[in-house]
This record gives structure tokens, C-alpha cells and sequence, in this order.
């Protein structure tokens, strides 16, 4: 389970949602605030045997069904993927399918995921204490999908609950948005933030450098630090990409890279504009004369690439290419 579960914002966040009442909830936010540890928490509280008004206890029945992943009572409705990455099992069918190799784990949530969640709802609750079904990142649902959640959300089974975690709630149907409660991720104190980072075991110096470069969001630096995105690598990033230096991005994958240099072009054109950078301290970024306009298309490109960035045909190539148009852009005359 993501130690993020136990952060002090999350905790304080849980005991605000468990102090009002309603049978669905949408946590919504930018990536690395936590929403799906928030949606755990919350899930694991309304399941628990023991709750307090803190959230769940943690040690009874409930709690280590859920930290084992074995709850007859909470549904995890997540892209295969996702769930593969945070130790959800699958279901028979789809690990059989997928085992055999007839077809790879789905980036979306599956209709016959959701078609197993309805009929999961409506099915009577086995420890006492009602069911949950937990949804993330709920953007991923499709149309079909998400008319088919919209349908149980319209007419939810007496002792349901819903929790559906987002990093682009507006791509959440408006029906959906209106048959739930709405919560908008807390972005924790850079003081607090840093305090929690050295509990995980970085060093408060390298915290420092590494929150700088999440643009603030902690759970993503645990994310860039397993990466292996050192403080070093990462102040040096800006000035290596200004030489068309790929081996800077070899340890990443084709994703990382493009985030990485979404970053980078943002902060500058941020410092174009005379303000100051987000994700890069100043002295670190390369001497540049592009153009606001050659920067704001250098980014465009980078979206475009971020769409088949987990598919690329020949990643080596992918990141030359990166690495090169990196070049072009920041050492561009105008």
C-alpha cells in the first residue's frame, strides 16, 4: 500500500470527507496530490469494523482484507494497467486473456469491468458493513463505460457507496459530475511536504530540488525518484538537452522523457516572459533566443508525441528525435 496513504494531508483530508454525508464523491486535481490514496482511505474507513472519525483503524478484519486485496465488499475499477502497477488482481477472464497473450492489459477501464462492478452492487454485502466501489483515474472510462456508471449512480443500491478519483475531471461526463459530491484536492504546505519526503528517506537537501521539480506535488516525487531522476540529473537536465545529449534521457522512458521536457519548455517560456521558472531553478536553464512562438510549437509537438509515447515504435529512435527537436527549439535564433 503507497505509503502516500498515510500523509498528513490525506489524513486530513479523509477526516473532512468522513464528517459529511453522501453516497458518492469525486476527488479532482492535478497528478501527485493523492487522490487515489484520499479514495483508499476513504473506502477503507467506510469498510472498516472499528472506524473513528479519523478514518479507518487499520488492524481489524476489513482493514487487512483491503491491504491484502482480498475484500469481498470494495471494487477497484481501474485500467488493467494501473491495477497491474498497484498489485489489484485481476479478474479470471482478463488475467487468463492476458496470460495467454491474445490480448495486452488495457489502458482503459474495460465495459466488462463496469458490467462487474453493477452487478457487484447490486449484490448483498458479505461483511456487514456495505460496499464500495473505488474508480481511478476516472477520466479512463470511455462513453460506454461511463453511461453504464451513470445508470447505478442514478439509482445506487441501498448500501453503496462511490468514490471516483481523477487527474482530468473534466473529461467526467456532466451527468456524472452532478450525481456526486465534489472535492478539489489540497496541495500541501512545501514545509509539510518536505517533512513527509525526508520520512520517506531523501535526503532534505535532494527533497528540496526534487519538490522544486514536481512542481510542488510530493507523490510525484517518489515517482520521479524511482525513475531515477536524481537532484543531479535533473539540474543538469536543462543545459544537456540544450547540446542534443540523449544519453540524458536514456534511463527514461519515452513518457518520463516527454514530461521531462514539457517541463523544460514551459519554464522557458516562463523565463522568456520575465517570470520566474516552476519546475527549474533559474541559474540551471540554458541561454536561449527562441521565440514565445517557436517554444509554444516545440510543446505543442511534445503533446502530440505524449499521445503514442507508450507505443513508439522504435524507443531508441523516439528519444534521438526528442533529444534532437530539444536542440533545435532552445539553441533556435528567433
Amino acid at each position: 500500500m503507497s505509503s502516500t496513504l498515510n500523509a498528513p494531508w490525506i489524513a486530513a483530508q479523509t477526516e473532512q470527507l468522513l464528517a459529511q454525508k453522501g453516497h458518492a464523491w469525486i476527488l479532482a486535481g492535478p497528478s501527485g496530490l493523492g487522490q487515489y490514496e484520499l479514495a483508499l482511505a476513504v473506502a477503507r474507513a467506510w469498510l472498516c469494523e472499528h472506524p473513528t472519525a479519523q478514518g479507518a483503524c487499520g488492524v481489524c478484519g476489513s482493514c487487512h482484507a483491503i491491504a491484502v486485496r482480498t475484500h469481498a465488499d470494495l471494487c477497484v475499477l481501474m485500467p488493467e494497467t494501473v491495477m497491474l502497477e498497484l498489485g489489484w488482481p485481476l479478474s479470471e477472464k482478463a488475467q487468463d486473456e492476458i496470460d495467454k497473450k491474445s490480448r495486452k492489459p488495457s489502458k482503459e477501464i474495460r465495459v466488462d469491468a463496469m458490467r462487474d462492478a453493477v452487478e457487484f452492487s447490486q449484490r448483498t454485502n458479505a461483511r456487514g458493513r456495505g460496499k464500495a466501489v473505488l474508480v481511478f483515474p476516472a477520466e479512463r472510462m470511455n462513453q460506454v463505460t461511463a453511461n453504464a456508471l451513470l445508470k447505478t449512480l442514478e439509482e445506487p443500491p441501498g448500501d453503496v457507496k462511490f468514490v471516483l478519483a481523477t487527474e482530468a475531471s473534466h473529461q467526467l461526463l456532466p451527468t456524472i459530475h452532478s450525481r456526486c459530491l465534489g472535492h478539489t484536492m489540497v496541495w500541501p504546505e512545501q514545509s509539510q511536504a518536505l517533512a513527509w519526503l525526508e520520512e520517506q528517506g531523501i535526503a532534505a537537501p535532494d527533497a528540496q530540488v526534487l519538490l522544486h521539480a514536481a512542481g510542488g506535488r510530493p507523490a510525484d516525487v517518489l515517482r520521479q525518484a524511482a525513475a531515477g531522476q536524481s537532484p543531479a540529473w535533473w539540474s543538469g537536465f536543462p543545459k544537456a538537452m540544450a547540446r542534443g545529449d540523449v544519453a540524458a534521457l536514456s534511463d527514461l522512458t519515452p513518457a518520463q522523457a516527454i514530461e521531462s521536457l514539457q517541463k523544460l519548455c514551459h519554464d522557458l517560456v516562463l523565463h522568456q516572459s520575465g517570470a520566474a521558472p516552476r519546475f527549474f531553478k533559474v541559474e540551471v536553464l540554458p541561454p536561449s533566443k527562441a521565440s514565445l512562438s517557436t517554444l509554444t510549437s516545440w510543446f505543442k509537438r511534445l503533446s502530440t508525441a505524449a499521445r503514442t509515447a507508450e507505443h513508439p515504435f522504435n524507443v531508441g529512435l523516439m528519444l534521438e528525435a526528442l533529444a534532437s527537436e530539444a536542440r533545435l527549439a532552445i539553441l533556435s535564433p528567433h
